[in-house]
């Protein structure tokens, strides 16, 4: 297979092409909740997580709401309670460094790691659709708007990038926005300044939190149309790539996770039409990555 092959498969039928922006969408979403905990000066190892127990949030409130409810209203409380469900995550591990020192690289990874099963036990338990097959849910009655049938290319696609502009907005004009930069980029000076830097991890952590649930949302309620076990599927660790991969900084979010959801695309394809194992393709996609972090990060002088 040539290369100009390989890297047109994404976009070779509306299907590729419309799951492949599909999948951008979530990378975009999730690297931004990553992204944002970067910038403020801390690292959130519990977006997959937060992305799995948001997605979870959001199937309860698309199955039990009462009937009668209009769709739009529905799909809001849904999305709000994903995105609190993450936030609260964050909130936690951030209340437990400021009250006990506790640092969010451990605090974040290891709730996340707590909550994962007991999510793995309700889908497969009690929310299990019994008439079917899957370890998942019922289908739900509302779903995001498709654009690009017949791809799972939602509306999602839209709302993740004008949530990547409005982020940039913030960071880049409001005095909020300057305070949580130079606090975490630099505390010691934030901290000459007048600025509570340690205080800054609150609404660092509680934003990632909130945008990592929302990605979750954006998977059940957009991609799949119902929550199943493992639907999450290591996004939120590729989340954290693609933030690398942009150096934190919110407009290259755009090419970053393109270019993610581009490579896994192509990735995808090829194993499943050449003999290529799956442990191959992880290195691959593995060793382009690592490459590309390489190639951003900035050389001494």
């Amino acid at each position: 297979m040539s290369i100009v092959h390989f890297l047109a498969n994404p976009w070779s039928s509306v299907w590729f092409a419309g799951n492949t922006l599909d999948y951008m969408a979530l990378l975009l979403c999730v690297s931004l909740g990553a992204a944002f905990a970067f910038r403020g000066g801390i690292f959130n190892l519990g977006l997959e997580g937060q992305v799995y127990l948001g997605g979870l949030a959001a199937a309860c409130a698309l199955l039990f709401m009462p009937p009668g409810c209009p769709p739009g209203l529905l799909l809001c409380l849904a999305a709000a309670a994903a995105a609190l469900t993450g936030a609260l995550m964050g909130l936690f591990c951030a209340f437990l460094k400021r009250a006990a020192g506790a640092n969010p690289l451990i605090t974040t990874f290891l709730l996340s790691s707590a909550l994962t099963p007991t999510a793995d036990f309700l889908i497969a338990g009690p929310l299990r659709d019994s008439s079917g097959s899957m370890l998942a849910t019922a289908r739900f009655a509302a779903t995001l708007p498709r654009i690009l049938p017949p791809s799972n290319l939602s509306i999602s696609f839209i709302i993740s990038i004008c949530l990547c502009l409005a982020a940039h907005i913030f960071i880049s004009v409001t005095g909020a926005g300057y305070r949580f930069r130079i606090a975490g980029g630099s505390p010691a000076f934030a901290r000459y300044g007048g600025i509570d830097a340690e205080g800054l991890c609150v609404p660092a952590l509680g934003l990632s939190g909130a945008l990592g649930g929302l990605c979750g949302f954006f998977a059940v309620a957009g991609t799949y149309g119902l929550c199943y076990q493992g639907f999450s599927g290591g996004i939120g660790w590729a989340g954290m790539a693609v933030a690398l991969i942009a150096k934190n900084r919110f407009p290259a979010l755009l090419p970053a996770s393109l270019f993610y959801a581009a490579l896994k695309s192509a990735l995808d394809q090829t194993l499943l039409s050449s003999m290529m194992s799956v442990n191959a393709s992880q290195l691959l996609q593995a060793l382009i990555l690592v490459l590309a972090a390489v190639a951003s990060a900035k050389r001494p002088r």
